[in-house]
């Protein structure tokens, strides 16, 4: 019997010292079955969920074991609850059929969930610059938000004294500030301009050049561009960007700036690999193509100059 008496002393102890918070917050880690209607996207969430390759392995893999890392989501005012990490995992489930998914469920507020949505999408391999650029954006503005807001009860708020808003989104990026800046600057693109970045059409040193234009000049470039069927090099991205602030931007101005052969291109000649194909084996290397079509121009050399000598 004292040994029973022992454990109900320690376990009153423990009720003393335990504070309702701390129990909420066991109570809430708990992994709950969530039916999957019952889960909707973060409100402006700057990452693309595509059906893509990576997507068809995920429904795979999902199909044969199931979905083995819980979701993170919070209660919605207007009911369900809204996805803070597992936006992937959650369209995967719903190609593989699946009716429920394991989910953690947390109250946090609207500044806390950003910060833990892009942190937890950042960890992915291949990004797009522009879910980059939003996401750095959304932290950005989370941060601004927090930093003087007084603490709740049981809140932690990372300490941010000293520093610039930009250098707390940089961490654990592996980028500078002045990158994430730069990142951010891509945010003022037209969505045309944007997704050329994505499909690395156009640059991104150039794109946040452009980002300075506002709307009517970049639809304006975007026209000059497609018309001359030309990519900005940084030198004539800087040069719009200059005249705009000027006040001397135009389509005719812009149309002349993409006219202009690059010094780069004055240099170079260029051979798509669909001509040269044609006349090769398809078992043929880039490097044999190379080396046949240099010994090719090295024989027409040579009777170029026994004609001259004629």
């Amino acid at each position: 019997m004292p040994i029973d008496n022992g454990n109900l002393a320690l376990k009153g102890l423990d009720d003393l010292f335990s504070t309702e918070e701390n129990r909420q917050e066991e109570q809430r880690e708990q992994v709950q079955q969530i039916p999957i209607g019952e889960l909707f996207p973060f409100k402006n969430h700057p990452f693309k969920v595509l059906d893509d390759e990576s997507m068809q392995r995920t429904v795979e893999s999902v199909e044969q074991y199931g979905v083995l890392s819980p979701l993170i989501a919070r209660p919605r005012p207007e009911g369900g609850y809204e996805i803070i990490s597992g936006h992937r995992r959650q369209h995967a489930a719903q190609l593989a059929g699946l009716d429920t998914l394991p989910v953690i469920v947390r109250q946090m507020d609207d500044d806390a969930a950003v910060l833990l949505m892009v942190d937890s999408n950042l960890q992915r391999e291949n990004i797009l610059p522009s879910e980059r650029a939003f996401a750095y954006k959304m932290k950005l503005e989370a941060i601004e938000r927090t930093v003087g807001r007084p603490k709740n009860v049981g809140q932690v708020v990372p300490d941010y004294f000293g520093k610039r808003s930009t250098e707390v989104v940089a961490e654990g990026t592996g980028e500078s500030y002045k990158q994430v800046q730069r990142f951010i600057r891509l945010t003022n693109l037209v969505p045309e301009l944007l997704d050329m970045v994505d499909e690395k059409k156009i640059s991104f040193n150039p794109a946040v050049e452009l980002s300075y234009l506002d709307e009517s000049q970049q639809r304006d470039f975007l026209e000059a561009m497609n018309d001359t069927q030309n990519a900005p090099s940084l030198s004539q991205a800087q040069r719009l960007k200059k005249l705009a602030q000027e006040g001397h931007f135009s389509y005719d101005v812009a149309f002349a700036v993409m006219g202009e052969e690059k010094k780069d291109e004055l240099d170079k000649v260029v051979i798509k690999n669909d001509t040269l194909r044609k006349y090769f084996p398809r078992s043929y290397t880039p490097k044999q193509m190379e080396d046949t079509i240099i010994k090719l121009l090295e024989q027409w050399q040579r009777k170029q100059q026994r004609q001259n000598e004629r």
